[in-house]
């Protein structure tokens, strides 16, 4: 098995291609150790010292460290505990766990406008973004405000910023003119 990685605009996370399906379909994100033990996987990889949380996409895993560690020090021991996993013969989630779709539901009066938000993001950001070992998801809508929670590589990284205010809200309200500003979540 040959595990390919990925820088990220993140210098404090990591891309690793395992050159198989991680996930069937949707992403799970761990911001923490905490709630690991739905993965197999996530576990192997919190297993290893300074990893501070983990992404799945469906052919990748992005792993973000801690800032005092070093790239050079801990990434071969993630690659160990990648492979492993995958010879193991477990599956990645758990039992009845499952991956998220990711977007939150809304409903109400401004449903239709929802659904044109949900399907921009879909369709022209959350490819772009995944390429860079990220998710970002629709978490609300109020008053032209949209709130988008960022995952794996987008969480935390330090052009995040410029990413949600010149890139997505200059998109959506191209297109949407009900959208006035976006904004970030932590969930």
């Amino acid at each position: 098995m040959f595990i390919q990685t990925e820088s990220t605009p993140n210098p404090a996370t990591l891309k690793f291609l395992p050159g198989q399906t991680v996930l069937e379909a949707g992403t799970a994100d761990f911001p923490s150790s905490e709630g690991a033990e739905a993965s197999p996987l996530a576990s192997r990889v919190f297993a290893v010292k300074g990893v501070s949380a983990v992404f799945f996409g469906t052919d990748f895993i992005t792993v973000t460290k801690e800032e005092a560690v070093e790239w050079d020090h801990i990434k071969p021991s993630i690659l160990g505990a990648i492979m492993e996993h995958f010879q193991s013969g477990q599956p990645v989630m758990a039992g009845a766990a499952t991956a998220a779709s990711g977007h939150a539901d809304h409903d109400g009066p401004d449903s239709e406008v929802v659904g044109q938000i949900k399907e921009l993001l879909d369709t022209r950001v959350r490819p772009a973004v995944a390429q860079d070992g990220g998710d970002i998801t629709f978490h609300g809508f109020d008053r032209g405000v949209v709130y988008l929670h960022m995952q794996g590589a987008c969480a935390g990284c330090p052009s995040s910023t410029l990413t949600l205010k010149m890139g997505i809200e200059n998109l959506l309200r191209h297109y949407i003119p009900e959208v006035t500003e976006v904004r970030p979540v932590a969930v």
